[in-house]
């Protein structure tokens, strides 16, 4: 039985995507480049992925900048409900919007541990006054 070799595991929406995940001020040429399509295919790529919801074009001066929707679901009943944020941190190796925000409590948080520590860091008076006995 002969195999097939044409097949990939990704469409190439979803390429696009993760393209512009990676630089959201990519050019639609560059893009092209990278996935390995006609400039125009990823533009009405692009231009599905925004009606859909799943990004937003938005003017940067002379050119554009792109931004991923937050909580964008993959369309497919088998993946009902599951964010493509998690498919594109995979693949660019950025947080998910989740973890992101778990890293932004936990520094909020160890903030403000270290300033409820009467252990921790010397207040201002302390430092002060040890700055004082170096001094002399």
């Amino acid at each position: 039985m002969p195999q097939r070799h044409y097949w990939t595991f990704l469409t190439n929406h979803a390429r696009v995507l993760v393209a512009i995940a990676r630089d959201p001020a990519v050019r639609l040429r560059d893009v092209a480049t990278v996935c390995g399509l006609t400039e125009r295919t990823v533009q009405t790529i692009v231009t599905d992925l925004e009606s859909d919801g799943y990004l937003r074009r938005v003017r940067d001066g002379r050119r554009n900048r792109y931004e991923i929707s937050a909580g964008a679901v993959f369309r497919h009943p088998a993946e009902a409900g599951v964010q493509v944020s998690g498919l594109l941190a995979l693949l660019t190796g950025a947080p998910t919007a989740a973890e992101a925000q778990a890293q932004v409590e936990a520094h909020v948080e160890a903030q403000l541990q270290v300033q409820d520590d009467p252990q921790g860091l010397p207040s201002g008076s302390e430092r002060a006054r040890d700055h004082a006995v170096t001094d002399q």
